[in-house]
């Protein structure tokens, strides 16, 4: 699905709609009162439209007559389009929300990794197994982090399209995605790259040596000291700072605040 226009007024707007629903200020069944929020936001009823739109394309929102334009189930929300994942982290917080969908991206992983391995093993070609040994040569030679995190997901971009099958390779790269808004928001980063190369290269072995039953084994255990490395540290601190935000200083997160002079608009919710 095509990603919207960011700038302007309509890309403003659609932002702080989506992370008012996806953040619950706007809940579910929530019927949006539209003359309010054209007040409040300062936008034309043609903008407003468009954005709600976007928000429509995205399961999020939808209109009917005698009701209006209201929130929809979160069930029928596209939780894997780029855009709604990438609102569902934008304010640095991890809600309640939040970490459960982060728990839910850890089950899917460890489903989808391990099949993608054993099938890489069984179908690889010398091609896959070059762009895999050049990953592995980028993660030899840089000690920058966002460097050796560009070849890690390399190394799996490789290994995703050694299983070739591009249904899979599409529901990595959301998984990618997800699992990178997770190192942001939770300074992971580091625990994630460190000694990349010793716990790849099995994958790496497995998969040359056309061993399935190794290579899914090897998958498992890299998830395995991936979840260990990363989810301690993380703990830790925010059990210490429950409501620190995970923003930067200077960061340029937009502010969600009201207008000087304008009120948030009262939203109808259902009995």
């Amino acid at each position: 699905m095509q990603s919207y226009a960011r700038r302007g007024v309509h890309g403003q707007t659609v932002e702080i709609l989506a992370h008012r629903v996806l953040s619950g200020q706007i809940p579910e069944g929530t019927t949006l009162d539209i003359a309010a929020l054209r007040h409040e936001l300062g936008v034309s009823l043609t903008a407003l439209r468009e954005s709600l739109k976007v928000l429509a394309a995205k399961g999020m929102v939808d209109a009917r007559q005698r009701r209006g334009t209201f929130v929809r189930p979160r069930t029928d929300w596209n939780l894997l389009d780029a855009d709604v994942l990438r609102w569902q982290f934008k304010d640095r917080r991890l809600t309640a929300a939040d970490r459960a969908l982060l728990c839910r991206l850890a089950e899917v992983r460890s489903i989808v990794k391990p099949a993608a391995a054993r099938l890489a093993a069984l179908r690889r070609t010398e091609a896959d197994l070059d762009a895999m040994r050049t990953a592995l040569t980028a993660l030899q030679q840089d000690n920058i982090p966002d460097e050796t995190l560009k070849a890690d997901q390399a190394f799996h971009g490789a290994l995703m399209a050694a299983a070739h099958n591009e249904l899979l390779e599409r529901m990595d790269a959301m998984i990618a995605l997800c699992v990178n808004y997770r190192d942001d928001l939770t300074h992971r980063t580091h625990a994630r790259t460190a000694n990349l190369l010793t716990r790849l290269r099995p994958v790496y072995e497995a998969v040359r040596a056309q061993d399935p039953d190794m290579a899914e084994r090897a998958m498992r255990d890299l998830l395995a000291e991936d979840g260990e490395a990363a989810d301690k540290p993380v703990t830790a601190d925010r059990s210490a700072h429950p409501d620190l935000p995970y923003v930067s200083e200077g960061s340029d997160k937009p502010a969600l605040a009201l207008p000087a002079g304008r009120q948030r608009p009262r939203y109808v919710t259902p009995d």
